[in-house]
């Protein structure tokens, strides 16, 4: 695929280095081509115009990136636009943040969005970031991603593989992101043209939204994820499995969902373990393992109670201990008795005054 139709929601393209030196990039088979220009404050990619060029002439979407190795910020950024100003506009701006040779790598976001945001005042344009797919869940991107896209890697294995729709990714989501705006899924790419491995990818954009966020006239909107499908159950224990990250990459994997997911991991913690069992026996949480894993370590306490084996409650007893406002009568709506049948197992003879603490029998 080649041609840049302006109404193609999605493009394929490759990414090169210096690894791929010399490479004909009017041969091989893009829509876009995002070429590696600088590392550090010193090292310039001799290939990167030649490459640069001969992709322009060839009608690529074009793109190049600075590889970060651990200094001052602003310093490898003033470095990356001294050497790509004859680019600006035209090409999309990108920092490869990367574990290797980046001895700053564990600081994440403190050290990647003064980057970000020095390379956007010198130049106009907001850079994307790429990072593997595990990285985008070690910090919390938030503060970068409300501004930057990202261009994120994950492979399903180191099989060679040409252009693909539908590549694989797991399902942990995407940390702050909703989606990417550039996913790298394979480094084993077999295209015609070259006869070698090469990095592959799919944009989840056209060519026009490319253009305009290169000339800086418009940031990439980073597609957010769709509020997820599912009754509360499964997205509570979407949550319990990582699925949908933490705290701000929570709210917005969730959506409009997230209120309701997390008062439901809310009361899971701060029930009595009475009302967690009350509410089991009633189907609110499942069958193992979903249950397990939703009650989480709240499950020993509450099955014990339903299995009858909760200290003092004698077989199939189920015991309740008083909170602040309760009342016999809420109590036994919970348990789907009479708060008769509970004063009578409990010795109560007055069915008001019950008070905060008190162990009482509900069946």
């Amino acid at each position: 695929m080649s041609g840049k139709d302006e109404n193609n929601m999605s493009m394929n393209g490759i990414d090169v280095s210096g690894w791929q030196k010399g490479i004909d990039l009017s041969k091989v088979p893009a829509d876009f081509v995002i070429i590696k220009a600088t590392q550090g404050t010193s090292y310039v990619n001799s290939d990167c115009d030649r490459a640069y060029q001969q992709a322009k002439a060839a009608g690529r979407l074009l793109g190049v990136y600075h590889y970060f190795s651990g200094g001052d910020p602003a310093k490898e950024a003033e470095h990356f636009v001294n050497n790509i100003k004859g680019y600006i506009g035209d090409a999309i701006l990108v920092l490869d943040w990367e574990g290797e040779q980046n001895a700053k790598f564990s600081q994440g976001p403190a050290i990647a969005k003064p980057f970000l945001d020095k390379v956007r005042d010198l130049t106009g344009v907001k850079p994307l970031i790429y990072m593997s797919k595990s990285v985008c869940r070690q910090h919390d991107w938030a503060a970068v991603a409300a501004e930057y896209g990202l261009w994120v890697a994950q492979y399903a294995n180191n099989n060679a593989t040409g252009y693909q729709t539908n590549p694989w990714t797991d399902a942990k989501g995407f940390g702050a992101w909703g989606t990417p705006a550039i996913f790298q899924y394979s480094s084993a790419g077999r295209l015609s043209g070259y006869n070698g491995n090469l990095d592959i990818n799919i944009a989840y954009m056209d060519a026009a939204a490319w253009k305009a966020y290169a000339k800086g006239t418009q940031a990439i909107q980073t597609p957010k994820a769709d509020a997820p499908n599912g009754s509360v159950l499964d997205l509570v224990y979407g949550v319990m499995l990582d699925k949908y990250g933490k705290r701000d990459a929570r709210k917005m994997a969730l959506g409009s969902r997230y209120n309701e997911v997390q008062n439901e991991i809310n009361h899971i913690a701060t029930a009595s373990a009475e009302t967690l069992a009350a509410e089991t026996k009633a189907g609110r949480y499942g069958n193992d393992p979903v249950r397990k894993t939703v009650l989480g370590p709240r499950y020993d306490e509450v099955q014990k109670i339903i299995n009858g084996q909760s200290t003092g409650s004698g077989s199939g007893a189920v015991y309740y201990t008083v909170k602040k406002n309760d009342t016999l009568s809420g109590i036994a709506a919970k348990y789907g008795t009479t708060y008769q049948k509970i004063a009578q197992l409990s010795g109560i003879s007055n069915p008001n005054k019950i008070y905060v603490g008190q162990k009482i029998r509900v069946k």
